[in-house]
């Protein structure tokens, strides 16, 4: 089993490089964790309390339930993976049976400042992009997706979302065995990841 990390800010494209990484891999062999099903349970909170809460601090990171999941793909356990909702900011009551496989690629925000969840990765990969062109990524996606208006999006950028890349995610840049830069130029980094991917299918097959 090859686990591999992907980590970089919010709107900086890690999904699009999630999907040119496996879009050569047979579906059977490759399962995708989204750090965001592992926001913490907020049932406990109103819905006003749940707004308040700064989802860009590893704090608001259910860390040691995506760690065990994570122990038990590698003992070739299948486990029920969370459901979030960003509209309700709350987990629902679904869950996605989630399997091992030869490649696993968990990706997040947040995934490469926890100690314990870098020890499991084989490959750390950070995706850079520009802050602008990540807030204009982030503004398209919460008002389109989240039900967010422009100026909720603005002032949690301003107040959280920026400070938190600064304090936590960009620093996380270190721990990276690769940095992909989100543009015209990334083709050769993900080629380099498939080919080592492809090798440790062969070695494993």
């Amino acid at each position: 089993m090859l686990i591999i990390g992907i980590a970089g800010g919010t709107g900086s494209g890690k999904t699009t490089v999630v999907d040119q990484i496996v879009s050569e891999l047979p579906p059977d062999e490759v399962c995708i964790i989204s750090q965001d099903s592992y926001y913490k349970d907020t049932s406990h909170l109103t819905y006003d309390e749940r707004v308040k809460i700064n989802f860009d601090h590893p704090n608001s990171i259910d860390f040691d339930l995506l760690v065990a999941h994570i122990n038990e793909l590698r003992r070739g356990v299948s486990f029920e993976q969370p459901v979030y909702s960003f509209v309700a900011h709350n987990r629902t009551k679904e869950t996605i049976t989630t399997h091992p496989r030869k490649v696993v690629i968990i990706e997040g925000i947040l995934i490469l400042t926890h100690p314990e969840i870098r020890e499991l990765f084989d490959i750390k990969i950070y995706v850079h992009a520009d802050s602008d062109e990540r807030l204009i990524r982030r503004l398209k996606r919460d008002i389109a997706e989240r039900g967010r208006d422009l100026e909720e999006v603005l002032t949690r950028y301003q107040t959280t979302l920026k400070p938190m890349h600064q304090q936590f995610i960009e620093p996380t840049k270190e721990f990276a065995d690769i940095i992909i830069p989100t543009n015209r130029y990334n083709t050769v980094a993900v080629d380099v990841i498939r080919t080592i991917i492809h090798q440790k299918l062969e070695h494993t097959d």
